[in-house]
């Protein structure tokens, strides 16, 4: 059985590896020069910065991706960051700044900010809300209607700000809870040593060793079909040739699948597929590295930021693996969520990002390395959480994987992982 993967990123590699292991003749086409689409390392002045995301997974050694790396035999070390997250917040009571100093929490004392009657609140509605989790509201929308406090929607923003660049109000409810669920289920994050080109290399290692290449500047222009009104997928064009296979599998997304397909544009069932794929907006966001001679953070997890203007989170991986800088230098990193209405004034919402680093820093010394922006046809997620699409597509051996396509509840990578893992269920069994 011949299986053709479109495009190199980590859905295309985790799909290829675990297809190559079970028995698969497995070619792989990426248009780019580089292998591992927004999850690889960029080398630059001896730091290994990233294409995308943060050298984290976010539930460790525990989650999903965790899970299906051991389960395609990946030689990958995942150590589980301690603490797992904090949360700065001001030191004076009452103010919304860092100006007068700061404290950090763990994570999991985010209730302390709350008043007592909201704590209560919180645990009653958390745990009756799990059973029974809304439909067609946001999370946003839910806090309002339960705990509505300054600080519930501070946090619930700067978390989802950094584990989906995805205001509370642009992630439904349901979404948001099957999330919370996960967190109590696999546990906090994680940073693959070798940072994210650690597990891209681990998975090119698989495919090749299973006789499986990966063709890298090769563009995929179609996706060929046994004729108008067929149902399957034959194989993809490349460079004006044909290439057959049994399954197709797409990294790129639902919309630019779409428009891969030849001879199906009068089809009823695809241009209800390519208009629900091309009503959804890419979630956007903005990265900024640092560099400093003393740590920043000084643990490898997450420091939330719910009173910075833009930035959501910050993580220093350097304090768990020393190799993804020079010798005697740290690598932080801060995300922030770029709202939608905002995307056409990055460079506004770049400055905010580092006034807030200057005031969540003050009086530390560090270096700006490289300020990268994420949106439109290179965004966070293709798809925002809550919103993805099925893996499956209107050909019964055509699906997508990747951050279009995510699993229920998942967490950037990880809901990645759930999509593969759905799309191997539906192929292999």
């Amino acid at each position: 059985m011949k299986a053709i993967v479109i495009g190199a990123g980590l859905g295309g590699l985790l799909s290829a590896a675990r297809l190559s292991r079970a028995g698969y003749q497995v070619e792989v086409f990426e248009r780019l020069p580089i292998i591992g689409g927004r999850f690889t390392n960029i080398p630059y002045h001896g730091f290994q910065l990233t294409t995308g995301a943060l050298h984290m997974i976010p539930h460790g050694p525990a989650g999903p991706l965790a899970r299906l790396l051991k389960e395609v035999g990946a030689e990958i070390e995942i150590v589980r960051a301690k603490p797992a997250a904090v949360i700065r917040i001001p030191r004076k009571r009452g103010d919304t700044d860092y100006k007068f100093g700061h404290k950090d929490l763990l994570f999991e004392d985010f209730k302390v900010p709350f008043s007592l009657i909201n704590r209560l609140k919180l645990v009653f509605y958390i745990i009756t809300t799990r059973k029974n989790p809304p439909k067609g509201v946001s999370f946003a929308q839910w806090c309002t209607d339960h705990i509505e406090q300054d600080w519930t929607h501070r946090i619930s923003d700067a978390f989802f700000g950094w584990a989906l660049s995805l205001r509370s109000a642009d992630i439904p409810a349901e979404e948001a809870f099957e999330i919370i669920e996960n967190l109590y289920r696999y546990g906090g994050s994680g940073v693959p040593i070798g940072g994210c080109k650690g597990v891209t290399d681990a998975l090119v290692a698989i495919i090749e060793a299973q006789g499986g290449v990966i063709h890298t500047s090769t563009q995929v222009t179609a996706i060929t079909t046994e004729g108008a009104g067929s149902r399957k997928a034959t194989g993809v064009i490349v460079n004006g040739t044909e290439h057959k296979a049994d399954i197709v599998i797409s990294d790129i997304g639902h919309v630019a699948t779409a428009s891969l397909l030849r001879g199906l544009s009068s089809d009823k069932e695809l241009q209800d597929y390519t208009h629900m794929s091309e009503s959804i907006k890419p979630s956007a966001g903005i990265k900024i590295c640092l560099s400093s001679e003393k740590p920043l953070i000084g643990h490898g997890g997450v420091m939330l930021t719910p009173y910075a203007k833009r930035v959501n989170g910050i993580n220093e991986v350097t304090n768990i693996d020393p190799g993804l800088a020079p010798p005697g230098r740290h690598l932080t990193m801060s995300h922030q969520c770029v709202r939608w209405e905002d995307i056409g004034n990055l460079e506004k919402e770049i400055a905010l990002g580092l006034e807030d680093l200057q005031d969540i820093f003050a009086n530390k010394e560090y270096e700006v390395l490289l300020i990268q922006s994420y949106s439109n046809d290179w965004p966070v997620n293709r798809s925002p959480s809550g919103a993805d699409l099925s893996n499956r597509t209107p050909l019964s051996n055509l699906f997508v994987v990747g951050d279009g396509a995510k699993g229920k509840g998942g967490i950037e990578v990880e809901g990645v992982a759930l999509g593969v893992q759905h799309t191997m269920k539906e192929i292999l069994g």
